[in-house]
Parts: structure tokens; sequence; C-alpha cells
């Protein structure tokens, strides 16, 4: 398979129109239909449902939506290795990949990345949200040159440097609730209310053992990737999100607050990358500018 008809693929799945598509690409609609189902008869696939004559409209099937998502992948490594390769010896810039999870700890990041540009300004960060799912699968994918995570570190397929930051967990909920009226929540406050989780703790359950509760005993009515989204559902009465303090501003008028777990429940952060990387000369100096700013705390 050709990264130049992959790049057709993606173009037809953008433009959900083989013309519109050839237009785009400047190629005849016979030729890239021709490319198009060779790509198909190649995968033994079909990969797109063609539109009747009333509707040009084109939609992927189920095993041409899974090539666009590995074909953007695929794409985006061979963009980022050509990038890697083509630099001068003498220049220090391109691209940096970073995936991190939503927390105050970013800023470190942040800070460390406003210092390297003073020096290199051609040096461009590209930060990928998500969670530790997400973070490792596009570090292990080459996707990402870092990861920032939370709690323990799998150190036989990652190196890392720990951050000067800690989490803290807590309950995000309305002011106007009776738990707003505590300082900090205990476990049996949350017992018989409805909680709205993380994903990643919908999964993985990491605070089941603070609940002292059985994963079919808790009244589980939501789950968020974004925190935005669940403050949002938090806001317009749905129940109370299990979350990081200092994601979402409850400062001056806003309608919510956040209250700490107790016993407290925190974790410390990291920076990793896999082991054995090999790092473009951006790369590079954004970890050496890391390891610099980690020294001077």
């Amino acid at each position: 398979m050709e990264l130049r008809v992959l790049q057709y693929f993606l173009a037809v799945a953008r433009e959900q129109n083989i013309s519109a598509a050839a237009e785009s690409l400047h190629l005849s609609q016979p030729t890239l239909s021709t490319q198009l189902k060779a790509m198909e008869e190649e995968l033994g696939k079909q990969l797109l449902i063609r539109g009747t004559k009333g509707s040009r409209k084109v939609t992927l099937t189920e095993e041409g939506m899974i090539l666009r998502k590995r074909a953007e992948e695929i794409l985006q490594l061979v963009k980022k290795t050509e990038d890697e390769i083509t630099l001068s010896d003498e220049t220090v810039a391109g691209n940096v990949f970073i995936g991190a999870g939503e927390t105050d700890g970013v800023r470190y990041l942040i800070q460390a990345q406003h210092e390297l540009q003073k020096k290199y300004p051609l040096i461009c960060f590209h930060m990928q949200s998500g969670d530790r799912k997400d973070i490792l699968e596009s570090l292990d994918r080459g996707l990402s040159d870092f990861g920032l995570i939370l709690g323990e570190v799998d150190h036989t397929k990652y190196d890392s440097l720990k951050i000067p930051y800690r989490d803290t967990w807590g309950v995000l909920m309305r002011r106007d609730s009776p738990l707003a009226e505590k300082d900090w929540i205990e476990p049996e406050d949350l017992w018989d209310k409805p909680l709205i989780l993380s994903r990643q703790e919908y999964f993985q359950g990491i605070l089941l053992p603070w609940l002292q509760k059985d994963w079919d005993q808790i009244n589980k009515v939501a789950t968020y990737s974004l925190l935005f989204n669940g403050s949002l559902m938090v806001e317009e009465g749905l129940g109370y999100a299990l979350c990081l303090d200092k994601i979402i501003n409850t400062s001056g008028n806003s309608r919510l607050c956040f209250r700490p777990l107790y016993p407290k429940v925190e974790f410390g952060m990291y920076v990793i990358w896999k082991r054995y990387q090999v790092f473009s000369k951006a790369a590079d100096q954004f970890l050496q500018q890391l390891q610099r700013s980690s020294e001077m705390i």
C-alpha cells in the first residue's frame, strides 16, 4: 500500500465525495476511483460506500474508519520522520509532540517550552490531551515524544523524570449542594450520591480503595474524558464529579466548588518517554530543559 494512495483515501474521507476529492488532489475522477478500487482489492475489504444516483456522498465502512485512523497516524509519523532527518546539523528546529492529561502540572511543561523557545524559536510544541491510555498508546506508536502521566511508571518500557507537582483528588459539586458546606469529603458522604467519573477511573477504579465500596455498589451516572464536559454535567445537576483539583476554575461567580477527599488522595507526576528512544534535536533539547528545570528546584 503506497503512501500516495493513503493520502487519496484520506482526501475522500474528508470531502465525503469522490469528485470533490479528485479536484482537491488535481486528479481526474476516473483515476481516483481506480486507485481506491485497487486499494480495496488489495486489502480484500470494502472501504467506501458509494452513494446512489441521487446522492454523491461517500461514507466509510467500519473497515474504512479503521483505515482512516491508521492512515492519519502513518502519515503523521512519516512527516515527523522527514522533519527530523532533513533539518541541517546546525539548526535546532522542528516539532515536539507531547501527550498529557488534564492537570495543573502541564504548567511545568509549558514553562520549559517557554524557556526553550527563547533560545530556539523555530521549535514548535504540539500538546495532545488524553487520559493515561491515550498517552501510552501515542508513545508506543511513536506519535508522541513525551507523555505526562500520574501515578506509577512501567520502567521496563519507559524512562521518566519526576516533576515537582502533585495532583489532589476531590469532588466537583454545585455550591448549593449540602456537601459544599464541608471542608473535605469522606467516603460515606458519597455512598448514596450519583457520581460522575473520569473514563480512566471508570475502567481502572483507582479510587475504589478510598470509597471502601465494591464497583457494583457505586451509583455511577456518567463518565467524562475532558473535565470541562464533566463540569457541565455537575452544573446541570446530574451528579458529583470525582476529579483532580485546579482544572476547573471555581472562583468568583462560578456555580461550582471543589472539596478534597479525606483521607487525602494524591498522585505524583512523571514525564515519560520510550526507553532507548532516539530523539530529534528539538525533542532532545526539550528533555535537557526539563532536566535543568528539575535540578533548579
